[in-house]
């Protein structure tokens, strides 16, 4: 089994790839979405993440994350804190997966934050998602809430996204049209899968 990193900034349309390789047959393992279900209603997570920041979770509703971003926001050591509650049961989870999926000949592993916090150095290849800067920007600043105050702190905290694709093996550009990130997304699978593939 090939483990494929797949990360990129925010607004590069990286889930929008992920959902192609599953549409191609390729397990995902979306660490963002398991953040979110370990932070969820019931979660075993919750009365330490309430003892780091009281008042930002429920037991019916799981953690408030905006009442929690707000928590952490600009401020490195309660977030380091933070990711020691989280990072070990987002492992276990992973870890689960990937055993779930042993026989596979790839799997995705599709996390944002791969460069920064050391993830690419387990896996196998690395595919960055990319746009121009015009685009990302465009993107991230129709969402809700989102200004361009919050977008330059966010930028700040991640790896350049020129730094990002010195450092991949593959580079999927999603400023073009849904069918030609598709076909990029195809020959990066075709790349991986075939006998002798990286």
């Amino acid at each position: 089994m090939k483990l494929l990193g797949l990360t990129g900034s925010i607004g590069m349309g990286k889930s929008t790839v992920a959902a192609m390789f599953r549409a191609e047959g390729v397990p995902v393992f979306d660490a963002d979405a398991e953040v979110h279900r370990l932070q969820g209603p019931g979660s075993p997570l919750l009365p330490a993440i309430e003892a780091l920041h009281p008042g930002t979770t429920s037991v019916e509703g799981g953690v408030d994350r905006a009442a929690l971003r707000q928590a952490v926001w600009g401020d490195d050591v309660a977030l380091a804190r933070l990711e020691r509650v989280m990072y070990p049961a987002l492992n276990r989870v992973r870890d689960r997966f990937l055993r779930r999926h042993r026989a596979r000949p790839l799997v995705v592993l599709d996390i944002p934050l791969l460069f920064e916090k050391g993830g690419w150095r387990k896996v196998d290849a690395i595919v960055v998602v990319s746009a121009p800067a015009w685009v990302q920007r465009r993107r991230v600043l129709r969402r809700p809430g989102m200004t361009q105050a919050r977008l330059t702190h966010i930028l700040s905290l991640q790896t350049p996204d020129p730094e990002k694709r010195r450092r991949a093996d593959f580079v999927i550009d999603t400023g073009g049209s849904l069918v030609t990130t598709r076909a990029q997304v195809r020959h990066v699978i075709a790349c991986l899968t075939r006998p002798g593939g990286r």
